[in-house]
Order: structure tokens, then sequence, then C-alpha cells
């Protein structure tokens, strides 16, 4: 062994005046290390060398060994990658004249603890000897320590261990519990050093195999195939293969069998397929077989199902399907998401029967047919029914029609704002089988008539749009609309009001910093019958002019962030709201002042500005299907130098390596991370940079959302019924509060039906409330937004980013083009993009009580539009040219008339008193133009489009369907039977 310190010897001439010291003193170095040594001169030195161990002055000019005179005073000695040769005493050498000092140093070189041969994983079969094999070497030899899960293996408490002579780790009878990471350990007790090697232990497991099904049942002749599996276990994972009759089945004509073998499909299943099949699963630890026993039956096959044809108000029509199988095979009816059953097997002296609640819909199974009679036919029994038969080894299915002729329904909102200029579209929408014809009136003349140039039809299959542009108050006021077919017809009134102004938003808070401020403030009270576009925003020095930007206005937007102010200074603030009518009051003026510029701790880096910026502040939200973030800042404090540019760079938490740095302009707000991993935690940081350096990082941690095409895993029947009690509880709860509040609900239909009692607190107020779409048109006001005459109330929610587009295109300038003939027809596809909404049919003229305003936007391909498509398949109609009140400006109008088509907007809840008319605003696809800002709006930063999303309650079709398409009675009873529905 080598010393463990290096000897450092000091010659002194007596008559020198000259003193070396050779820094470091220790000389140990490990193999393949380097290191160096400084030689100082206390005195004048002339010359400074270094001598090696042999003797020899040490040139200039070696690869391994380098002096190099750094100074007058000193010389530095330095041994590149050490080896055995390199040890040795060292001597540095000075002289001035006749004067001469020396030192010297002992350099020693070890072997550090060296692993030649520790391979990671290491594998074994459960139940052998286990040799993990870990070879250390060192000078002096180290001692070796085994650990498992965190502790010293102790070879004498446990028969099963044994430390070999040469370091390695013996296990008797390796089990599956021995299985995960060993630590090898070497020590050198003399230098106190210490290593490491982690050594995975993977132990073998012999498979084991169990059949999913014992027996499989398969149909024969008819072209069908045969699923046999089995599933195997057993580490490393077993290879699966299959025989039958002793003969190794491989994937071909016959059979094919899965990724993993575990499935063998047998194709075209004949009778001598029958018998049995054995599953072989292997691996390394050895090999188990299963049997699968294939019995071959007939599937089932439906032989007789046809369409049918009724009218609405029939007494009953019957569907029948027979079927034939072995075993006889059970019949089942559907209807939508409606299944209908005979609920056990049938047979030909009992047969069972089945009849609904409402006892309109009773099914009959007799042996091998089945019959589904409907009562008193209404035309939402038309569609597709489906058969099913099954028996126990398979099944079949077929569909039929039931075509149900009825009279129209009239659909639409019933109440459209606008202003004189403005033009407006009226949507009619005619439910009907066959096709019914639509006509406009107006105190009992139709339109267009040759008085009536500012007024306009186009038709298509479905939907009828009355367009409207007022020229004086008498074009507003009550349209007729009336739609006729072979099983009779329907009228409904559509009210055109006079929009007006916004009133003035409310300023609750104003949140400065040293150059921006945060507005949040509250939408107007009234909208004034169409949303609102934008928001005007004031600011000014008390007493000096106004300074004012505008704001485009965003679904549930709150705040407004302003910028370019000064530090330390008192502002006064304003705001307005401007919708397609125009500008409102402005808000009572407010005061803030801002704040100081960043105060560093005492003493400061520099003693004024300029500084480096603060920290912009940060904000994530989700985008797409959820694994897309826009990170939003908000710039603060600049130092007093302009910001150069943002440095932006993220990682999941999970891991240490950041990505990529990302450089954002100095006028960019945001900037939008995709393609992140799914439910995963992730870190972001925003630097802001200026002439004097960065900023602190801004940082926020968010997660993206869980893979949506994940399935969830099984859930616990406890907690489903629970579930469903609770929810059962919520329904009778709901059901009681709608008695006594609303006088609604299953309680309220038992009084008025069979009682002949009002509900507790009955009100005589059924106006309910709705809204459509409208856009902003600069060169021509938009459509507006819809709203009933009564009074708003604080609880009125209108939405601002209920918009529609209408939409110009240039094929449509011919059929413009004739002004003799404005009712032209258009194919479905032209009516995307337009204003419309739906109505109760309850509310046959605006006299009515309530007045039921809804909005709907269907899409292109419309259920209405598909209902009649059948009926048209041959028509050709004229396609009318659409009108564009988007944002952008508009060209000079042409002397061609140039007609608006409306996009319907999807219907709201149609309940007169409930929560849902008040609180839930329609939204309506904004145009493809608008801009969609975030709840907190940035002044500077770029605009991102987003279309926006149609939202409706889903509790509104039930209702809907039912006040549509019966006799308007009066809202009580209506309440009533549609909550017993």
């Amino acid at each position: 062994a080598f010393p463990c310190c290096a000897l450092l010897l000091c010659h002194h001439s007596s008559r020198s005046a000259i003193q070396v010291q050779i820094t470091p003193t220790q000389g140990e170095i490990s193999v393949g290390e380097s290191k160096f040594f400084l030689c100082e001169v206390v005195g004048d030195a002339k010359d400074i060398d270094w001598f090696a161990p042999s003797g020899e002055k040490i040139l200039p000019n070696r690869p391994d060994i380098i002096v190099s005179r750094t100074d007058e005073a000193t010389a530095t000695l330095t041994i590149y990658h050490a080896n055995v040769d390199s040890a040795g005493i060292y001597k540095c050498v000075a002289r001035s004249g006749d004067k001469e000092a020396q030192a010297t140093v002992q350099v020693k070189i070890f072997q550090k603890i060296t692993f030649d041969s520790a391979p990671s994983p290491q594998e074994f079969n459960e139940g052998d000897d286990a040799d993990i094999v870990c070879d250390v070497v060192s000078s002096p030899p180290p001692a070796i320590i085994w650990k498992h899960k965190g502790s010293r293996i102790q070879v004498a408490k446990d028969v099963r261990y044994k430390i070999m002579d040469n370091g390695h780790l013996l296990i008797r009878g390796i089990k599956k519990i021995d299985e995960g990471m060993y630590n090898c350990e070497a020590r050198i007790m003399a230098r106190g050093e210490i290593d490491f090697r982690m050594i995975k232990v993977i132990v073998n497991v012999l498979p084991t195999i169990r059949a999913r099904l014992s027996e499989v049942n398969a149909t024969a002749d008819i072209a069908s195939s045969a699923l046999l599996a089995c599933d195997a276990d057993g580490f490393p994972e077993p290879s699966v293969t299959w025989t039958h009759n002793n003969v190794v089945l491989e994937t071909g004509d016959k059979y094919t069998l899965s990724d993993d073998g575990s499935e063998l499909l047998i194709k075209s299943v004949k009778k001598v397929d029958e018998g049995d099949y054995t599953c072989i699963a292997k691996n390394k630890a050895g090999e188990k077989s299963e049997e699968v026993s294939l019995n071959v039956f007939v599937r089932p096959r439906i032989t007789y199902l046809n369409n049918q044809t009724a009218s609405e108000f029939d007494e009953q029509v019957t569907l029948t399907c027979e079927a034939s199988g072995d075993p006889t095979p059970a019949i089942s009816w559907s209807f939508q998401n409606r299944v209908f059953t005979e609920g056990e097997q049938a047979s030909w002296t009992r047969p069972d029967k089945y009849e609904s609640l409402d006892r309109n819909i009773v099914v009959r199974s007799h042996a091998r047919v089945s019959s589904l009679t409907l009562k008193n036919i209404l035309f939402t029994y038309a569609g597709e029914y489906l058969c099913t038969a099954t028996n126990s080894i398979g099944r079949d299915n077929k569909h039929m029609y039931l075509e149900v002729r009825y009279a129209p329904k009239i659909l639409g909102t019933v109440t459209v704002y606008t202003w004189e200029g403005n033009a407006a579209n009226i949507s009619c929408e005619a439910e009907a089988h066959p096709g019914a014809s639509v006509v406009w009136s107006r105190d009992g003349l139709q339109l267009p008539s040759a008085n009536t140039t500012n007024v306009k039809v186009y038709n298509t299959p479905t939907i009828s749009y009355l367009e409207i542009t007022p020229d004086s108050q008498y074009n507003f006021g009550t349209y007729n609309c009336t739609a006729t077919n072979a099983m009779g017809s329907e009228s409904k009134e559509f009210v055109l009001i006079q929009a007006d102004v916004p009133s003035s938003p409310e300023i609750e808070l104003v949140e400065p910093f040293s150059s921006t401020a945060v507005v949040s403030f509250e939408e107007p009270d009234s909208m004034g019958g169409v949303p609102i576009i934008k928001y005007r925003v004031e600011w000014r020095l008390p007493g000096q002019d106004w300074t004012g930007k505008e704001y485009h206005a965003d679904d549930e937007m709150t705040t407004i962030t302003i910028v370019g102010l000064k530090p330390e200074t008192t502002y006064e603030i304003k705001m307005s709201a401007i919708n397609g009518k125009g500008e409102g009051e402005s808000s009572p003026a407010t005061t803030f002042t801002t704040q100081p510029v960043r105060k560093y701790p005492f003493p400061p880096p520099r003693c004024s500005p300029p500084w480096e910026p603060t920290a912009p502040k940060l904000v994530v939200k989700v985008q797409g299907r959820g694994n897309t973030l826009k990170v939003n800042w908000i710039k603060q404090d600049d130092g007093g130098s302009p910001i150069k540019h943002y440095l932006v760079r993220y990682k999941a938490k999970h891991v240490s390596d950041w990505k990529p740095e990302i450089r954002v302009p100095h006028n960019s707000e945001y900037v939008t991370l995709s393609g992140l991993d799914w439910n995963t935690e992730y870190e972001i940081h925003v630097v802001a940079e200026n002439q004097q350096g960065k900023s602190e990082p801004g940082v926020i941690s968010y997660r993206t959302a869980s893979d949506p095409t994940t399935i969830p895993g099984p859930i616990s029947c406890t907690i489903v019924g629970i579930l469903i009690v609770v929810f059962f509880l919520l329904l009778v709860g709901v059901d009681v509060t709608c008695y006594f509040l609303n006088k609604c609900g299953l309680l309220m239909c038992i009084a008025v039906n069979f009682c002949g009692k009002a509900g507790p607190g009955a009100k005589s107020k059924d106006m309910e409330e709705g809204q459509a779409a409208f856009t902003k048109d600069e060169s021509k006001e938009p459509i507006v937004e819809v709203r009933t005459e009564e009074e708003q109330t604080p609880n009125q929610v209108w939405n601002r980013n209920s918009s529609a587009r209408w939409l110009q295109t240039e094929e449509s300038q011919p059929a413009a083009a004739d002004a003799t003939s404005p009712v032209v027809n258009l194919l479905p596809s032209t009516a995307t993009n337009s204003v419309a909404g739906s109505v109760s049919a309850a509310q046959s003229s605006p006299a009515s009580d309530g007045g039921v305003l809804t909005a709907k936007a269907p899409p292109r391909n419309s259920p209405a539009a598909a209902r009649s498509g059948p009926l048209n398949a041959n028509a050709q109609p004229d396609v009318g040219p659409l009108v564009d009140l988007s944002d952008a400006p508009k060209a000079p109008p042409s002397s061609d008339p140039t007609p608006l088509v409306p996009e319907p907007l999807s219907p709201a809840p149609a309940s007169a008193e409930g929560p849902q008319s008040q609180r839930d605003p329609v939204k309506a696809p904004s145009s493809s133009s608008s801009s969609s800002q975030n709840k907190d709006s940035q002044v500077d930063g770029p605009a991102e489009d987003a279309p926006s999303v149609l939202c409706t309650d889903p509790t509104a079709p039930a209702h809907n369907e039912y006040e549509r398409f019966h006799h308007p009675v009066p809202h009580l009873v209506t309440s009533a039977l549609v909550a017993s529905l």
C-alpha cells in the first residue's frame, strides 16, 4: 500500500537568501486523474526549474507532464492523466546567481475502486440458486457489502444468502419476492473511499393459463367466425400457441391469431371445426396448457320485417318481425334510445306481453314472431325501428322505417330587434311531412308586395326568411307566417322591435400598477335589445383631455387592462358600452393612483433607474382538447427601460430537462404551448428583458387534462347505487320546489289533472325571455339580439357574443338581380350563418300571455332539412345571395338588391317562469372574422381568433318538442303536461 500523504522536503543552502515552497503538500493521485503543483519562491529568482523523479529537468514540450512559468516568482508542474509511471519525487529548484533553494514533493499513484463487471439486469428462474455478479478491483482490495431494499443483507441470519470469496452474492432457491434492486457496495477503509452499483435482479416465473370460456358456441354454414381465447400469465410474458388434433395452428386462410397469440379466430366455421383446441403458454421458466371446446350451432336470422306508413292522430299501427334460429331466438324492439322487449322467452302456448306505462306502446311475442303496436300516433313516432333476434350463440337485427304524415309545426324566434336602416331577418321554420309551403303577410296583405320594396323573402326546404330593412316606424310591428301542406296548416305571429343603445357599465374596481391598471367592471343592466360589440375605456389626468380606446367585447369579459400610464400619478377613468345601435352613456368617472416603480432592497444595485424589469404576472388557460396551454402575461414595472423581449421556457415537473427557450417579441402578451403530454403538470417561466438585464422569472404551474380517449376503469356498484339514490332524491326535491315556486312539475300535473287545483303561489305572469344573434357591421349596423319587451331585471344576463354572420356569395348575384321575383328558394347549404329562432307553438301571437323567446343555430345539414330532404330530392331551388354583416367595412352598395339570409340559432328552453329562461342566454356562432378574447382582455396583445360555441340547456329539447307540436293551452296546464312527460 502507498502512504496516504505526500512527503514534503525543503532544503535551504546556508548561503541562500531564497526560500522555496510547493503547494499542495500532498501528492497522492488516482490513476487517470490530473493534478498540478505550484512552486512559489520568496526572494529574487532568475530561474525556477522542475526535475522529474529520474533527475531529468522537465522540459515544456512533454505531453503528460507540463511545466509553466506563471510569473517571476512561481512555476507550475501539471501531471495529466496520471499512471503508475508518474509516481516518484519531484523537485523544484530556484536559482539567482550563486544563490539556490529547492523543495521536493513525493507523488504516489493508487487505483480507485473500479467495477469490472456488475451487469444489470441479471435474470434467474424462480427456484434456482442465483449467483449475482459484482466484480470490483482497487488497491488495496475493497470490502464488499450487499444491500437489498435499503437494508444490509445479514448472511448469518438468513442461510439462503452467501457472499462468495469473489464478492458475488449467492441466493439459494430464489423467489419472486427476492426480485428488485440490489446494492453492491465496495469500501476501502484506509482512504475512506466508497462506491457502489445498483443491480436489478429479475426472477422469471413459470406461466399460468386459463381459458376465458371453456366452451364456445359458433354458427355453421353462414360464413361466420368463432373466437377462442385464453389468458396467460407469467414472467417474462409467455408466448401463446394453439393446437388442434395435435397440429400447431398458424395464421392463414382458415385461422387468424392475435399479436400475442391469446386469441384464435376460426373463419367460415363448419361443423367439422367442432372439437377441443389446446392453448399452450411458454416462457423461459417452462410451459402450461389449457383446452377450449368449440360447439357449432345455427345463429338467428330475421325473415320478415316491412316498412309502414301512418298519419298523425291515427288510432294505432302495428309493426311485425319474424325470425328463425336454433335455439329459438328472443325478439326485441328498439327506437332511438328506448328498448322494448317481451322480458322472457315466449312459446306458442303462452305468449308474453310487454306494455308501456302510458299504454301507447305494446309488445307481444309469440314464439318466432313479435309485434310492436303504437297507439294514438304522433309525428314523433316517425323514424327507424330496430328488430333484434337473439339466442345463446348470436343475434341478427334489421331496420324498418315508420313514415308519419303530419301538418306543419312552425318554429322560430317570435321577437327580433333592429333599427331604421339596418336589415333584420325573421326566420319561420316549418316542420311538416310532406313539406309545407310558407306565406308571409302583414295586416292581411301578402309579402312581398309591389309597395314593399324594403321587404324580401327567401325560402329553403324547411325555413323561410323574411328580410326587412326598416325605413320608418311603420315597419316595426307584427308579421304573420303561415305554413300549409296536404295535412293542414299553421300560422304564427312574429314581432319586429326597435332596438336601443346600451346603458352604462359599472366600474367595480381599478387595480393599479406602476405603468398599467386592471379595470374590473359589471356589464350594462340593459343591452338595448342587441349584444355588446365593444367597450370604450377613457382615462385622463384631472382637468385634462380624455384618452380612450375601444376593446372588442368577449363572452364573460369582466376585466380590461390599460397600459402606458405614469407611476405615482392620479387618473380619472370611465367606461361606455357600444352595440349595433350605437354607443351608450358613460359610467361615472372613477379616480385611481398608479403605484411607484419597484423598490429594491437597500442598498439598491444602482442609485437611479434604469433597472431590470419586474417579473410579469402569468395566467394560463386551456385550449383545444386539453393538452394545449395559452400562457398570458401582464407586463409590470419595466425598470425605466423598454422591454426588448420575453423569454419563455417550460418543462414537465417530473423531469429535469427544460424545453428549448422561446423568445417572444416585446409587444406580445401570450404564447401557446401545444402538443403537451396528457395529465402532466408543467412548470412555466416567463422572463422580461430590457437593456439593463433580465427580470426574475414569473412562475406558474398547470396540469393538462386527462387523455379523452382513455377508457375509465370499472365503477363500484356501491357508488353507482348511491349516485342513483342521490339523483332520485334530488329529482323529488326539485319537483316539490317547482310545485310551490313555479307551479310546474309532476305534483302540479297531479293537482291540475286529477284534483282540479292550481299550485300554491301561482302567478299570472307567463312571459319568457330569449335572444337571437347578430353581428357588427361597421358600414351597416348589425342584426340585433332578440329580447322581449318585458322590463329588464338585474337577473337578466345577455350573451355579448351571440352573433351570427351574414355571408355574401358571388354565386347568388344572378338570383339577386331579378328584382321582380324577391321570393326565392335556397338550398340547405345556403342557410348557414343565418339568424333565426324557435318558439313554443303555444305562443301563436304577440298578444298571448307569454312571449317565448329562444334562439336556434342548426348546422348546415340540420335535422329539419334532413327530414324533408327525401321529398325535395329532385328540387332545384334558386339560391339567393347572402348579405355580409361582418366587422370588415363593406363596399358601396350596388344597384342590385342584396338580400339577407340568416342562420337559425339553437332553441333555448321555453319555460315561462323557470330560472333557465332568465339566466341562460342563447349563444350563437360568431362571424368568421370576429376575434374571441380572453376574460382578462389585454390592450396591446395580438388577438386570437376562436369560434364561439353554441350552448343550449340539455333539458330544452323535451320541453320545446312538446310546446312546438300541440295546440296552444294555458301555460299552467302546458307546464304540468311537460313535467309529467
